[in-house]
């Protein structure tokens, strides 16, 4: 199973929840919301092998961390993974649009500078604007778009752009998740939660929960389940340096 963007220290039980990963052999991408928060999810992390952390600045938290971008550029040469990192244009969030931009712009930049890394990319409300600053820095690495939401041209360019996409139980709750997700190139889709933000039975989901979207995306492009497992198994180790 793979859960490429979860974010593990925000559960109520972190160690638990870990323990649940262990025991069923889940891959585990843990993104972080503020670079203060790295060091402590890469000491909770520890040496698991199948868990990797990434360094992230959510851009929900820009207008009041801010300042922090510094501290996320000065811990890239550590980080192999960035997230999640990205634009939120939605209407609680779009006055800081412009200091998202230039955050964004930031990490994306020093990305480059380092050699690039695989990033976990946020674009709510802001398809166009992400894709824009994609292609002015696409030396910044490997860019896997989480729960995109974009239109169907937007996702037309991500495509052409060579974006990768990360999708999940929750996104496919709804018709316009379900239709963006029938229309990704299955050779670039990873299965996320966005945990414990996600949400089943009013209940996080779990890590390990994330394959439950594959019946759906079976179904919306004819593809069998067991497939699906092979496929995305396949996409995720021909990232470098995932596992």
């Amino acid at each position: 199973m793979i859960d490429f963007h979860c974010h593990i220290d925000l559960y109520s039980d972190p160690a638990s929840v870990l323990r649940g990963v262990d025991a069923r052999g889940t891959y585990v991408l843990a993104v972080t919301t503020t670079p203060k928060a790295w060091r402590g999810t890469t000491k909770l992390i520890g040496a698991r092998r199948r868990v990797r952390v990434a360094l992230g600045l959510h851009p929900e938290l820009v207008a009041q961390r801010y300042g922090e971008v510094a501290l996320l550029c000065g811990l890239l040469p550590e980080a192999r993974f960035v997230g999640e990192i990205g634009l939120d244009g939605s209407s609680a969030h779009r006055d800081s649009l412009d200091l998202q931009h230039n955050v964004f712009e930031r990490i994306l930049a020093a990305s480059a500078k380092h050699g690039g890394r695989i990033m976990s990319i946020h674009s709510r409300g802001a398809a166009t604007l992400v894709l824009d600053t994609l292609e002015k820095h696409w030396g910044a690495g490997v860019p896997i778009l989480h729960w995109f939401s974009g239109s169907h041209q937007e996702l037309e360019r991500a495509i052409a752009m060579g974006c990768w996409f990360s999708i999940g139980p929750a996104m496919l709750k709804s018709r316009k998740g379900r239709e963006l997700a029938s229309r990704m190139p299955l050779k670039r889709v990873l299965t996320e939660t966005d945990a414990p933000f996600a949400r089943t039975n009013s209940r996080p989901l779990m890590p390990w929960q994330a394959y439950d979207c594959l019946t759906e995306l079976g179904a919306i492009t004819g593809t069998e389940p067991d497939e699906l497992k092979s496929q995305i198994l396949d996409n995720l180790r021909s990232l470098p340096h995932t596992i």
